[in-house]
């Protein structure tokens, strides 16, 4: 069964608004999951739809079924997208019978507790059409800040952590890595040390139009960083050795 997400929240939503001015950052991370993301897709913690409406709109995705726990969330995510497929709550509220090509969780994985047993699902959701699963979570204990207890994450990962979680979940690692170098430093300085508590508008403004792009092309045509804000990982539900890339 699906831990409950958020428990340990203390912040009424996770800035929206400021994370809308995101554009480049939402499209790099399509652009890592693009060939992964076909045929029926689950999106859990789909939040107020953000990453949905980029979803549905991928050529090789079919259906989406989004899935968030938190009712206010799903009320605003109906009144923005009306045509999209959502289910309140967990994947444990999800209708029986369901086999899915791929399953996409964007910083979702940090908010619930018993993060093993929510991989151990997934990794059985996806078994039967040996689906993957598109992952993102932050990164390096080091640099976890008030905002993060705000949100309720449980944990920042390392990438042995989260390989030694996906491998025990009986996923095939096809690729795992550190994601926005830059972020790793700026999360640091604003969160960690300065404990800001939010984040500001223009500031994610500048860092996503300005700065991102440039080291993002760097990270994804030359060398991924050896540390960053997020890890990104892609795991096919499986068993066998594991692929490397």
């Amino acid at each position: 069964m699906s831990d409950q997400p958020n428990t340990a929240a203390a912040a009424e939503d996770f800035e929206f608004q400021a994370l809308q001015e995101a554009r480049n950052y939402r499209q790099a991370l399509f652009q890592e999951f693009d060939s992964f993301l076909r045929g029926d897709v689950l999106e859990v913690g789909a939040g107020i739809g953000q990453m949905t409406e980029v979803l549905v709109s991928l050529p090789a995705v079919k259906r989406v079924l989004a899935v968030e726990p938190k009712a206010a969330f799903c009320a605003r995510h109906r009144q923005r997208h009306p045509a999209h497929e959502i289910v309140q709550g967990t994947i444990a509220n999800l209708p029986p019978g369901g086999d899915w090509d791929a399953i996409l969780s964007i910083n979702v994985l940090e908010h619930i507790r018993t993060d093993e047993t929510e991989l151990a699902s997934y990794a059985n959701l996806l078994r039967k059409q040996a689906g993957c699963l598109c992952l993102f979570v932050p990164a390096r204990p080091e640099i976890y800040a008030p905002i993060d207890q705000d949100f309720g994450h449980f944990r920042r990962y390392t990438r042995p952590e989260l390989r030694r979680k996906l491998s025990a979940a009986g996923f095939e690692i096809v690729r795992l890595s550190y994601f926005n170098f830059p972020g790793y430093f700026a999360w640091w300085l604003n969160f960690r040390l300065l404990k800001k508590r939010g984040f500001e508008v223009a500031k994610v403004r500048f860092f996503d139009r300005v700065i991102f792009p440039m080291t993002y092309r760097l990270e994804s045509r030359l060398l991924r960083p050896p540390f960053g804000q997020s890890l990104i990982a892609v795991a096919r539900a499986g068993q066998g050795e594991e692929l490397r890339r």
